[in-house]
């Protein structure tokens, strides 16, 4: 291997440890229902968005604003004494001792009479390729300039060397879920008067460069930048998932694949193999680079049809001299409309060739969105892809008595994350999962573990696994409905973090599923359209009558729920509770409630709004500690489980939910109660499936509670 239009749904999960379960629920592989989520110590942490440009992090602590504004007022022209003009950003190894005495760094108004930031608009073909070997990052940046929603991520609009020009600029890319300011100054190394990085084709146009020493600055200096992989790029420039195709043994459908590529405006890539890098063979093709994808057509010629792909080389020139090449005889049997619309005879790096020859002259393709729409195809409904984040942390354990590493051990003891499959097409994919790992002291260069996932369903079975010296593992599955369960793992023995992504395909959000829903499901139900006022309110505030999300049951609760006086005392529900909320009487796992999901809850509502009532005896709108223990026996003494409430669990509950005083409002109140009597019978569930679990009651309700 060489080195957002779609719709999001938030799903929460149950994350617990295994070795949390008795032996007997390990045999059986017992899970959980995937309606509610937790975090288990500081191992585990589900991301509400996965970042935004709305959160920017600060890289190094520097707000450009600031920064560039401060400049201004004193006349001075920004030097970054974070990632200074001086070799150690070029790092140590890349140039011999004698060329980094030659570095001379200068400024674009140095080095042009009126330069600019961007030329006539921004397109791949403004890139070429310097010294470094960083033809992996400027692949990705290729297919970039093709998706302009990713650029102007990346590239901010309110920077130049017109308006405000104090020597500053930044970018900003994506890393292990956040977005990411990064701030520099536009000092750019020279070696012997030529460009030691990329270089404009236009000379007065700067942004490849200067965007290529953010980069730099972001992974620790040039010389990180000096081989790499395309994928992490694509990763970087987009925070979408991206799964890389060997060309070598394609999968069956790889015409399929990359027609919905093209049609979804995916980012595209690929790369050739060879153990010499860089040397360009006979037919035009270099071995061990990186070049952009920007396009696939299917054409008429001849008397049939022909896949054709659409290459360029980030050198900015050399290109493939076989069939369909520029000037090459099958473009004469091509009608002229397509001929002139397709063929360009030029010396810029672009070039075209056939699906054969692609496959077999490159050795790896990479797809990046920020959803598998790649993976769309054959489907007649259109689609959508919910994604549910996770950080973790692998945690290695050490054989009692020895400093030997156990990988059972460690298997056992980290936590798994659940999720339940809804849409099932024997001939579409329909789940990707995707693990990034993060080194423990967050440098971008660091040397990389073996990682992977394994995937268990109820019966415990590993029904897949995919492990690689790699920072990102990704593979893309056809699973049928039902819950599974995913572990991530490595072969190290170190305390690594990791992003867990899980893609589900979603095509009817209103549908009942046509499968056994969670176990969670509470027993004789009584049907919600008997209660007629829960139903008019309902009605009140879903979208067209049939679902609400998050944001509306936050409406809803807080205008009909809080209209009592006592309740509101206590404060208003937030969108962050309703989440939780919704998560857990949220049995299709679609981010909606439905109007009998919406039943269930306002049972539960109604239920805990009397013994509030009833346990805030001097109408404050808070419990305190003993009412709060009334009133939570009195709740689980008419719950199926009919669990006890020991000292440790109130104690939990207070920390989890209570203010400054040890108090608990009718808001929080109602959060805590929905996920203490769900738990409760999560594990009735599980005692009940077969031989007793290892564990009590209380001790389940006291592991699951704190999260």
């Amino acid at each position: 291997m060489k080195k957002l239009n779609c719709l999001f749904h938030e799903h929460f999960y149950v994350l617990i440890s295994p070795d949390s379960w008795g032996p007997a629920a390990k045999e059986r592989g017992t899970m959980l229902s995937p309606n509610s989520s937790r975090r288990l110590g500081q191992d585990w942490k589900t991301t509400g968005t996965g970042g935004s440009l709305q959160s920017l992090k600060k890289f190094k602590n520097q707000d450009f604003c600031r920064l560039r504004a401060s400049c201004l007022s004193q006349g001075l022209l920004f030097e970054d004494d974070t990632f200074p003009a001086h070799v150690s950003s070029i790092g140590p190894n890349l140039l011999s001792e004698d060329k980094l005495r030659l570095i001379r760094w200068k400024r674009p108004p140095e080095l042009q009479r009126n330069p600019h930031l961007i030329v006539d608009g921004v397109s791949r073909f403004d890139i070429m390729q310097g010294e470094i070997g960083d033809c992996w990052m400027l692949a990705a940046l290729g297919s970039l300039t093709l998706q302009k929603r990713f650029l102007e991520n990346i590239l901010p609009k309110d920077q130049g060397f017109q308006d405000d020009y104090a020597g500053i600029f930044h970018f900003r890319f994506w890393h292990f879920g956040d977005w990411v300011d990064v701030v520099i100054d536009d000092r750019l190394p020279l070696l012997n008067g030529r460009y030691l990085s990329v270089h404009p084709r236009t000379s007065k146009e700067f942004w490849p460069s200067l965007l290529e020493k953010a980069y730099a600055k972001f992974r620790g200096s040039y010389q990180n930048l000096h081989g790499g992989y395309i994928s992490d790029a694509l990763v970087d420039f987009t925070g979408g998932v991206q799964v890389r195709f060997s060309l070598k043994d394609p999968p069956s459908d790889l015409e399929e694949i990359l027609k919905a590529a093209d049609r979804s405006h995916c980012l595209m890539g690929c790369s050739t193999s060879g153990q010499l890098r860089n040397i360009e063979l006979r037919n035009g093709i270099v071995q061990g680079h990186a070049y952009t994808v920007t396009g696939a057509e299917k054409i008429r010629y001849k008397n049939g049809w022909e896949h054709i792909i659409r290459i360029w080389n980030p050198w900015g020139h050399g290109e493939w001299k076989g069939p369909w090449s520029d000037g090459s005889p099958e473009w004469d049997h091509v009608e002229p409309t397509n001929r002139e619309a397709l063929c360009r005879k030029k010396d810029d790096g672009e070039f075209w060739m056939s699906c054969e020859n692609f496959q077999e002259h490159f050795s790896w393709l990479y797809i990046c969105n920020s959803t598998p729409t790649f993976l769309d195809f054959g489907d007649q409904n259109r689609t959508t892809w919910s994604v549910d984040r996770h950080i973790c942390r692998w945690s290695p354990v050490l054989t009692t008595g020895r400093n030997n590493y156990s990988p059972a051990g460690a298997l056992s003891r980290n936590p798994q994350c659940f999720f339940k499959v809804t849409d099932y097409d024997p001939k579409t994919y329909n789940v990707v999962i995707s693990l990034i790992q993060k080194h423990a002291d967050n440098t971008l260069d660091a040397q990389k573990l073996k990682i992977g996932f394994l995937i268990f369903r109820e019966n415990a079975t590993v029904l897949k696994q995919d492990f690689a010296l790699a920072r990102d593992v990704t593979n893309y599955f056809i699973l049928s409905p039902g819950i599974y369960a995913v572990l991530p793992v490595t072969s190290g023995d170190e305390k690594f973090e990791f992003l867990l992504r899980i893609f589900l395909k979603n095509q009817d959000y209103n549908g009942e599923p046509n499968y056994p829903l969670s176990p969670v499901l509470p027993k004789d139900e009584p049907r919600l359209d008997q209660d007629s006022s829960c139903k008019t309110i309902f009605l009140r505030y879903a979208n067209q009558g049939s679902v609400i999300d998050a944001s509306q049951l936050q409406q809803l609760l807080n205008e009909e729920v809080l209209q009592d006086e006592m309740a509101s005392l206590g404060g208003r529900f937030s969108f962050d509770s309703c989440r939780s909320i919704l998560a857990l009487m949220d049995l299709n796992s679609n981010g909606r409630l439905t109007l009998q999901e919406f039943g269930r809850l306002w049972r539960h509502l109604t239920k805990y709004m009397d013994i509030f009532k009833r346990e805030d005896r001097n109408h404050s709108g808070f419990l305190d500690v003993s009412e709060l223990k009334n009133a939570i026996q009195a709740a689980v003494c008419v719950s199926p489980a009919g669990l006890s409430i020991n000292e440790q669990l109130l104690r939990l509950m207070v920390l989890r939910y209570g203010d400054a005083t040890r108090r608990i409002g009718f808001s929080d109140f109602i959060c805590g109660m929905l996920r203490l009597e769900t738990m409760a019978d999560a594990f009735q569930n599980l005692a009940e499936g077969g031989p007793q679990l290892s564990m009590t009651a209380i001790e389940w309700l006291t592991l699951v509670m704190y999260s």
